[in-house]
């Protein structure tokens, strides 16, 4: 951890997707995606489901380092893509929780048993509110899981609870913190909600955070979890705290499916237009409309993810 927020450079760059939405096969390998072989050893194969998670590993000169960013909606689903993948997780060095929702911290406790005592894991302080979905017409559930401080705190892990932005990897990553909305049309999910001072709103999402790299000569590495601060916010945040504006890639989930969403995934591309990033990789909550019109509209940026893919930027 560090509070100096003058983000190094990266030599290179890779994120392995361990848990995801979507799987298939038949995906072509590039200079930049890296896919799992056809032949996985039959029954053993990766799993898709609705959740996120990410290995990242940077890298400068001879320096190294890797870092978890969430940990999907179940642990079945999360170790089983590790195993079929032949990943040393205890490599692992410091873990970022994009927000408190349960398709990102499903097995955050049983990776940090297993993880070495005093790993950082930084995390907003929101992240343990309670929350709900609210649907019209559908009834109001309230039973969503919550994440347990004191589970977390058990397993020896160093908590770092932080609203603004952070470092970690020796400078080399940076943690967006509380992401400023700028946008018109980014407004947030008025259907979800959380507890804040006893009182039931519609929740602010101040924990839905991103996570940055600078890539030498080629810009920043941006990584949403679910973006629900908006992608585009995001990624404006993040070349404000980063002092960047070149972006070389934005990954993650960009929360554009459903119908409150729906109605915005066109200004999203035309936004994501004049960012102008040389890859555009959206995950898990993007949606398959958004998704396909990522791909109609951005066709030689658009890279069409899938679990165990590894990007890599050099």
């Amino acid at each position: 951890m560090g509070k100096d927020l003058n983000l190094r450079e990266a030599d290179k760059v890779e994120v392995t997707v361990l848990v995801d939405n979507y799987t298939d096969v038949f995906l072509q390998r590039t200079e930049v995606v890296k896919r799992p072989a056809l032949q996985l050893n039959p029954p053993k194969t990766l799993l898709a489901e609705h959740g996120f998670s990410c290995l990242l590993k940077v890298c400068s000169g001879s320096e190294e380092h890797v870092v978890l960013i969430d940990a999907g909606i179940s642990t079945t689903c999360f170790f089983n893509n590790v195993n079929v993948l032949g990943l040393d997780l205890s490599k692992v060095e410091s873990v970022v929780l994009s927000h408190g929702h349960l398709d990102h911290f499903g097995a955050l406790v049983e990776f940090l048993n297993g993880a070495k005592k005093g790993i950082p894991l930084v995390l907003h302080p929101d992240a343990f509110l309670e929350r709900a979905l609210n649907i019209p017409n559908s009834g109001r559930l309230t039973d969503f899981p919550v994440l347990d401080k004191a589970a977390l705190k058990e397993t020896g892990v160093a908590l770092h609870e932080a609203k603004g932005a952070s470092m970690l990897a020796s400078g080399l990553v940076l943690v967006s913190g509380e992401v400023e909305r700028v946008t018109d049309f980014e407004k947030g999910f008025p259907w979800s909600e959380a507890k804040i001072d006893d009182q039931w709103v519609v929740d602010p999402f101040r924990d839905d955070q991103g996570v940055v790299v600078k890539l030498k000569r080629k810009g920043l590495v941006v990584i949403g979890g679910c973006s629900h601060a908006g992608i585009i916010n995001t990624v404006k945040h993040a070349q404000k705290v980063a002092r960047t504006d070149k972006v070389h890639a934005v990954l993650g989930g960009f929360h554009l499916t459903g119908p409150l969403f729906e109605p915005i995934i066109e200004p999203t591309i035309a936004e994501m237009k004049k960012i102008g990033p040389d890859f555009v990789i959206p995950m898990h909550c993007t949606g398959w409309k958004a998704i396909n019109r990522f791909a109609q509209e951005m066709p030689e940026q658009f890279i069409l993810n899938d679990v165990g893919a590894t990007y890599v930027f050099q």
